[in-house]
C-alpha cells in the first residue's frame, strides 16, 4: 500500500511563476467519499486511475495506475462527475523537496495551492518565500472538494479568494 503523506499551502507571491515549466492536467472522480475517493486524471499525454482512502492528519493511502490515454480522456468526458478540474502543475525544486504549484482554471480558475510530499509528517520543511497560507487541514482544498463546491463559488473573505 502507498501512502501519501503532503502539506499543502496557498502561495503568498507569483514569485513561483519562473520556476518551473508548467504540465496541463484534467481530472475527474468517478467517487467521492469521506473515505475514498476515485480519480481519473490526463497529465500532459498520460493517463492515470487513482484510488485513495480518508485523510489521516497529513496522510492517506493511495493507490496510482497509469492506463491508456485513450481510456482516461473516454472516462473524463464519459463517467466523471463536473465539473472537471483543470489545472497546469509546475514542479519546483526547493531544498531538497519538489513543490508542486497548481494553478486551477475553470469552475477553480483564481486559485494557487502549493503541496510537498513529506517521507514522514514530523519532517521538518523550509518553506519557500512565495509560501502563504498553511491549508493541509482544510478539506475545501481537496480537489475532490473542488468538484462539489468550486472556487468560484466561495465569497470573498475565504481564503486564497482574489489572491
Amino acid at each position: 500500500m502507498g501512502i501519501e503523506i503532503e502539506r499543502k499551502f496557498l502561495t503568498g507571491s507569483d514569485a513561483w511563476r519562473d520556476l518551473g515549466e508548467g504540465t496541463d492536467y484534467r481530472q475527474g472522480y468517478l467517487l467521492t467519499a469521506p473515505e475514498r475517493t476515485v480519480r481519473v486524471r490526463t497529465a500532459g499525454e498520460r493517463g492515470y486511475l487513482t484510488i485513495k482512502g480518508g485523510s489521516v492528519g497529513a496522510g492517506r493511502s493511495e493507490y496510482d495506475y497509469e492506463i491508456p490515454i485513450d481510456d482516461a480522456r473516454e472516462l473524463l468526458d464519459e463517467l466523471c462527475m463536473r465539473p472537471l478540474i483543470e489545472k497546469r502543475r509546475h514542479r519546483i525544486p526547493y531544498a531538497g523537496l519538489i513543490w508542486e504549484i497548481d494553478e486551477f482554471f475553470g469552475e477553480n480558475h483564481g486559485l494557487v495551492l502549493a503541496e510537498v510530499e513529506l517521507e514522514s509528517e514530523d519532517q521538518s520543511v523550509d518553506l519557500p518565500q512565495w509560501i502563504g497560507e498553511e491549508v493541509t487541514g482544510d478539506p475545501r482544498y481537496f480537489n475532490a472538494a473542488l468538484v462539489a463546491r468550486p472556487f468560484s463559488t466561495w465569497g470573498p473573505d475565504s481564503p486564497g479568494f482574489g489572491a
